[in-house]
């Protein structure tokens, strides 16, 4: 079943995957189609808590999409700190959050090779198909763990055919 057909049952939507697969663009077509408001989550600075930021947020009224949020953590912070600033315990309350604001985890996912195509047409740069090749498996990792929690959709954005900026 596609993203498209079961959106407007869902109050949250949390949309994760490598940089370049698709989470903005899919997520700016949801807000439009489905009146969610999104929450796009940049770095944020090693100081800040962000299981309580996360937490925040998901406390908030309305339909909420976010275009990356506490699971990226889990897989960027090991491979570029060494470390995730989200150990699993908050992970999983978190996700159990998501879940009781009738929230679904969408795991959007294409083969290296496409990403890492995608990063170097919309960046000019992109890092090394080795870092993409690592970054999809870490995110299959974590989706696997969350999904003894909750509900998480897989969709391959293979297909899917981004703007082009500039």
């Amino acid at each position: 079943m596609k993203l498209n057909q079961i959106a407007g049952e869902y109050q949250t939507l949390v949309l994760e995957g490598c940089d370049g697969v698709g989470k903005s663009t899919l997520g700016q077509q949801l807000a439009v189609y489905y009146g969610f408001t999104v929450v796009h989550s940049p770095k944020t600075p090693d100081h800040l808590d962000l299981a309580s930021r996360y937490r925040n947020i998901l406390a908030q009224a309305g339909r909420l999409l976010f275009d990356r949020c506490f699971i990226s953590e889990l897989v960027y912070g090991p491979l570029h700190r060494g470390r995730s600033r989200i150990n699993w315990s908050q992970a999983i309350d978190l996700t159990e959050s998501v879940t009781e604001r009738s929230g679904l985890l969408v795991h959007l996912t294409a083969p290296p090779t496409i990403i890492h195509q995608r990063l170097l047409a919309r960046d000019g740069e992109a890092a090394s198909l080795g870092e993409v090749s690592a970054l999809v498996t870490g995110y299959e990792k974590v989706f696997s763990t969350l999904a003894d929690y909750t509900r998480v959709l897989t969709l391959d954005m293979t297909t899917l055919e981004l703007p082009t900026t500039g």
